[in-house]
């Protein structure tokens, strides 16, 4: 039979190496290392430093019966130590001099380096309170704990490069501002981000655990295999071999959203499927930037093409050799040419407009302005324009006076009135003005058929023209996009107030 005290060495140690398959808290397993280690050499404290990798140096992971005080003055000295040039012996004695003069009673110890995979990444020291020298048995016992509390250590140090993989995989995946699907090999999701919650309108808890093809169904196909008909043709035949498709799909809202979806394959080493890796774009964004390029070319071309072909055609007109024409004939032709021509003018300043806005916003130039001024200024030009409408304009006096772009509020005012006589076929256009105490209000009111209910969200939209403004006006939709550009950009906000039967009444307000 083994001695007592052999028995314990080997309980004590198998302990220990269950520990290590269970326990993955360094801190805790180096604790009970140490323990056993100080109880089996009947010591009575000791300690394990640990290579600073950050710092090279060495600091304290564990101690027992070692005073804190004492630790706070050794775990400066120990940071000196390079840990590339330990020496356990000088380390040894050093420790055991200062726990001397510390009066500690510690008189005799022992310490050996812990190695892993042949680098020495940290040290054991064992002290007693006695003089005896600690024996070759000793060394030998303490050497076991060692080569365990490496093992802890070396476990500890890979988990935690792992779990610092892990988190930081998690953070990209969760930080991405594509969604990204995870799925098995069997098509099951194992992992969803948040921005594909967003876009699906479910959560993680509700979509992890399906399959693919009941969470990625389609409206329709604008293009590209679905993952499944990929599949069925062999798809991943190669490592890098990406899948993209495009369409509308269907989520946990009414409408479906556009998206582009990459699939990129894992593989193992011997070629079969582990993972694949599902990207998911909103495209939204790129499908009505196409639906504004394809209304701008539509709807500009036809635009600019109407002024240039009546100017042509009135200078063509007079130009002719075989006719003489008299002076009223010419002047009515010489005042459509200019009308068209600064038609053609205001089309193309707003066109500029519009893209200096999508370039980063529009300059303003701030004065002390009237807008009472201004809005009379206005009324007076817009009245030689027309005969069948009244322009009044109604400010209270004094009105304040405001700071603000005078140009460019005069820009708004004048697409408001503008409109109110496109679109109303007679009667009074007024012009109103209010003063708040953070805010002055401006209307532009006609007596027309008003706005179309259907047309209300979207008046404000760039390039948008109602049915109505279509068949009977001219004009880009350029107009009261530019109003609210402006008037935003002033720290203000333009609006529509309904007035069902009763006209057009469009509404902008300017910070005093």
């Amino acid at each position: 039979m083994l001695p007592d005290f052999r028995v314990r060495q080997r309980d004590y140690l198998l302990e220990i190496a269950r520990a290590l398959t269970q326990e993955l808290d360094q801190k805790k397993l180096l604790a009970r290392i140490l323990k056993i280690a100080i109880e089996m050499l009947a010591g009575q404290a000791g300690l394990i430093a640990l290579r600073d990798l950050s710092a090279d140096g060495w600091r304290v992971a564990t101690a027992h019966g070692i005073p804190p005080a004492f630790l706070r003055y050794l775990e400066p000295l120990l940071a000196e130590e390079r840990a590339a040039e330990l020496n356990v012996e000088e380390l040894n004695r050093m420790l055991k001099e200062l726990t001397y003069t510390a009066s500690m009673g510690l008189l005799n110890g022992t310490g050996l380096p812990l190695s892993a995979h042949g680098r020495v990444i940290g040290v054991i020291f064992i002290f007693r309170s006695y003089p005896d020298l600690f024996s070759s048995n000793d060394q030998q016992l303490l050497q076991s704990f060692a080569d365990q509390a490496a093992i802890a250590v070396y476990n500890a140090q890979l988990y935690g490069q792992v779990s610092y993989e892990k988190q930081r995989l998690d953070a990209l995946i969760d930080s991405a501002a594509d969604g990204i699907l995870i799925l098995n090999a069997d098509h099951t999701i194992e992992r969803v981000n948040d921005a594909f919650e967003s876009i699906y309108g479910k959560t993680d808890a509700e979509i992890r655990g399906h399959k693919h093809e009941e969470v990625i169904r389609w409206t329709h196909k604008l293009q590209g295999q679905t993952l499944e008909e990929a599949e069925a043709d062999g798809w991943p035949l190669t490592r890098n071999a990406h899948l993209y498709i495009e369409g509308d799909l269907v989520r946990n809202f009414p409408l479906p959203i556009p998206v582009g979806i990459t699939y990129a394959p894992l593989l193992t080493d011997d070629g079969k499927l582990r993972n694949i890796i599902v990207t998911v774009r909103d495209i939204t964004h790129f499908r009505t930037a196409e639906q504004i390029k394809a209304t701008f070319v539509s709807v500009v071309s036809h635009e600019l093409k109407t002024p240039v072909a009546l100017i042509k055609g009135y200078a063509s007109t007079l130009r002719r050799d075989d006719a003489r024409w008299d002076k009223h004939i010419i002047q009515d032709s010489l005042t459509v040419i200019e009308e068209e021509a600064d038609r053609l003018t205001r089309m193309i300043e707003d066109l500029l407009d519009a893209s200096r806005l999508q370039a980063g916003g529009l300059s303003l130039n701030r004065t002390d302005i009237s807008l009472a001024a201004i809005a009379a200024r206005l009324a007076e030009r817009f009245q030689t324009q027309t005969k069948s409408h009244t322009l009044s304009v109604d400010f209270p006096k004094p009105f304040p006076i405001i700071l603000a772009d005078e140009t460019r509020v005069e820009q708004v005012l004048s697409n408001l009135i503008s409109n109110a006589i496109k679109y109303s076929p007679g009667g009074e256009i007024r012009i109103s003005g209010e003063a708040r105490p953070e805010q002055v209000i401006v209307t532009v009111s006609d007596q027309g058929t008003g706005i179309d209910p259907r047309d209300l969200p979207h008046i404000f939209d760039r390039f948008y023209r109602a049915d109505k403004a279509v068949r009977h006006t001219k004009g880009a939709g350029l107009g009261l996009y530019l109003a609210r550009a402006i008037v935003e950009a002033h720290g203000g906000r333009i609006w529509v107030d309904p007035q069902p039967d009763q006209g057009a009444r469009i509404c902008f307000s300017l910070p005093r």
